[in-house]
C-alpha cells in the first residue's frame, strides 16, 4: 500500500511541476512578445520613450523584469525588479530560435526567457534587430511545490495510518474466528478425552473379567478378546496422549510455570537402569554417560516423559545387535541430553516432519511396531514447554541423534 501510495505520489508531484513551469515559461514568453516592439523605440528613441510605451506594461508583474539587447548581445535598457543577472548566451545566434520557441534559462531562484527579434528589410530578408529577454523570481513556483510536498507528505501518512489500522482491523476480524475456531477444537480433544476414559475403562475392566475366566473360553474367542484388550490399550493411550497435547497448548499459550529445581541425572540413571533391561531383551547394547549434579527447573514426570519416549523409539528401531546410548553433560548454560542409536534412520526430506502430530515414515510403518505418530510431538511439546530446545541429525542405515537441551537451574 505504501508503495503504491508513493508511486502515485511521485507521478503527481512530477505532474504538477512539469506543469507549473510550462506556465511560468509561458507567461514569460507572453511578456516578452508584448515588449518586442519596443526594441526599435529603444534604439531610435533611447530609454525614456519606453515611458509611453504601455504595450506590455500591463502584462509586466513585480517579481519580473524585461531587458533589451542589440544584435550583437548588448544591454540597451531594462525595466523590473527581477533580472537575470548573467550576460546573453554568447552562442544565441546560433540556436535558430524565433518567438515560438524561444530559449529558455534557469538559475538560481531566476528564471528567464529569450527572444531574437527580427524586422523585414523585404519580402524575403529579415534583419536581426537584437533581443527581449523576461525573467521572474522562482520564490511562488517554489512555495506551491514545497505545499505540494506538504499536502503529499501529510496525505501519505494519514493513508499509511488509515492502512495500518483498517490492516490491523482487517487481520483481527480474520484471526478471531481462527482463533475460535482453534480454541474449540482443542476443548473439544480435551473434553472427549476426558469423556472417553471411562468408558475404556469399563471395557477394559470387562476385558480382564473375561480373560480371568480363560478356562471357560474358546481359542477363537481368547483370541478375540486380547485383540480389542490390545486395541482398547492403544485408544487409552491415545486418548492419554490427546489429552496431555491439549493441555500443553492451553499452558502455552498462558504465562510460564515457575518449576522446581530437580536433579536431571538422577532422573536418567532411574531410565537407564530401566532400558538397560529392556535393550538387553531385544539382544541391544546400553551404554549411558551421565554427568553428575546436573539440576534443571522442571516438572519431574513431564521430563521423564520427554526421554522415556527418546529411548523407546530408539530401542523400537534399533535391530539386534544394535547399540543405543543415552548422554548427559553440561553445555554452557544448559543440560544436554543426547539419545543416539545406530537402527534404521530417518531420510532427511522428513526430519522436518516428525515432530508432527501422527506422522509416521513408511520406514517405521513397515517396522510392525506399535505406535500413534504422536511421541515425537509430546516430545517437542515439553522441551518447549520447559523452555528448552531439541535437535536431530539421523542418515538411513546410520543411526540418529537427538539432542535436547535444557536451561540449567
Amino acid at each position: 500500500m505504501s508503495t503504491i501510495f508513493t508511486v502515485s505520489a511521485i507521478t503527481v508531484y512530477a505532474f504538477f511541476n512539469v506543469s507549473l513551469e510550462k506556465d511560468e515559461n509561458e507567461r514569460l514568453k507572453t511578456l516578452t512578445q508584448a515588449a518586442s516592439p519596443s526594441i526599435k523605440t529603444i534604439k531610435t528613441k533611447g530609454v525614456v520613450a519606453l515611458e509611453k510605451d504601455l504595450s506590455w506594461r500591463n502584462l509586466l508583474e513585480k517579481d519580473q523584469g524585461i531587458e533589451w539587447f542589440d544584435a550583437d548581445g548588448k544591454l540597451l535598457a531594462k525595466e523590473g525588479s527581477i533580472f537575470f543577472n548573467y550576460p546573453l548566451s554568447p552562442n544565441i545566434a546560433t540556436r535558430n530560435l524565433n518567438q515560438d520557441s524561444p530559449l529558455t534559462q534557469k538559475k538560481g531562484n531566476i528564471r528567464s526567457v529569450s527572444i531574437p527579434i527580427y524586422t523585414y528589410v523585404s519580402e524575403t530578408t529579415l534583419n536581426l534587430e537584437g533581443y527581449i529577454r523576461a525573467s521572474e523570481s522562482n520564490q511562488e513556483l517554489a512555495t506551491k511545490l514545497n505545499r505540494l510536498r506538504l499536502g503529499l507528505k501529510i496525505g501519505g501518512l494519514t493513508v499509511l495510518i488509515l492502512s495500518s489500522l483498517s490492516g490491523g482491523l482487517l487481520t483481527f476480524m480474520v484471526i478471531k474466528p481462527i482463533k475460535q475456531s482453534f480454541h474449540y477444537l482443542k476443548q473439544f480433544t480435551a473434553d472427549a478425552s476426558h469423556e472417553l476414559r471411562n468408558p475404556l475403562t469399563a471395557i477394559k475392566t470387562s476385558v480382564e473379567l473375561m480373560q480371568s475366566r480363560a478356562e471357560n473360553l474358546s481359542n477363537d474367542d481368547a483370541r478375540k478378546i486380547a485383540i480389542i484388550s490390545s486395541a482398547t490399550e492403544q485408544i487409552k493411550h491415545l486418548v492419554e496422549d490427546l489429552r496431555f497435547l491439549s493441555q500443553t497448548d492451553v499452558m502455552a499459550h498462558n504465562s510460564p510455570l515457575e518449576y522446581p529445581q530437580i536433579p536431571l541425572d538422577e532422573i536418567l540413571e532411574d531410565l537407564a537402569d530401566s532400558f538397560e533391561t529392556q535393550a538387553a531383551c531385544k539382544q541391544l547394547d546400553f551404554e549411558s554417560r551421565l554427568s553428575d549434579s546436573v539440576l534443571v527447573k522442571g516438572d519431574m514426570h513431564q521430563l521423564k516423559r520427554l526421554f522415556t519416549n527418546l529411548l523407546e523409539n530408539s530401542i523400537k528401531y534399533t535391530k539386534t545387535g544394535g547399540i543405543v546410548k543415552l548422554y548427559l553433560e553440561k553445555r554452557k548454560n544448559f543440560a544436554l541430553v543426547r539419545v543416539e542409536d545406530n537402527g534404521i534412520g530417518i531420510p532427511q526430506e522428513y526430519i522436518p516432519l516428525i515432530f508432527q502430530r501422527f506422522w509416521r515414515d513408511d520406514s517405521a510403518r513397515h517396522q510392525d511396531t506399535e505406535g500413534l505418530g504422536l511421541g515425537l510431538a509430546i516430545v517437542q511439546a515439553i522441551v518447549q514447554k520447559h523452555r528448552g530446545k531439541i535437535n536431530v541429525k539421523s542418515k538411513v542405515g546410520v543411526g540418529s541423534s537427538f539432542q535436547v537441551y535444557l536451561p540449567l537451574a
